[in-house]
């Protein structure tokens, strides 16, 4: 079973950046890995996945501004997150299984303001 360690989160005013990070026990290069986020009082909505190629695809509203990629080496997963919005405040987690995720790690929480 995967556990998962996301970090990179904090403060940040809009505008700024943020790069996450999720450091995977296991390997995980034959997955496709998503990043999902949660704000409170909202339901967990995907933001990006990219697949055991590398190719990623990302939500519409986070599209142009973020860019996920995958060190399968390192079995690490990132998000570099640029031109941060309020909106962007949720806690974010990665996750295998890009269409039925099935471990998740504790989230790192992201706050723009």
């Amino acid at each position: 079973h995967v556990q998962l360690v996301e970090s990179g989160g904090g403060l940040v005013q809009p505008g700024g950046s943020l790069r996450l990070s999720c450091a995977a026990s296991d390997a995980t290069a034959r997955y496709c890995m998503a990043w999902f986020r949660q704000a409170p009082g909202k339901q967990r909505e995907g933001v990006a996945t990219i697949d055991a190629e590398g190719t990623a695809s990302y939500a519409e509203s986070v599209k142009g501004r973020f860019t996920t990629s995958r060190d399968n080496a390192q079995k690490k997963l990132y998000l570099q997150m640029d031109n941060l919005k309020t909106e962007d405040t949720a806690k974010y987690y990665c996750a295998p299984g890009c269409v039925v995720p099935w471990a998740w790690g504790q989230g790192t929480q992201v706050t723009v303001s």
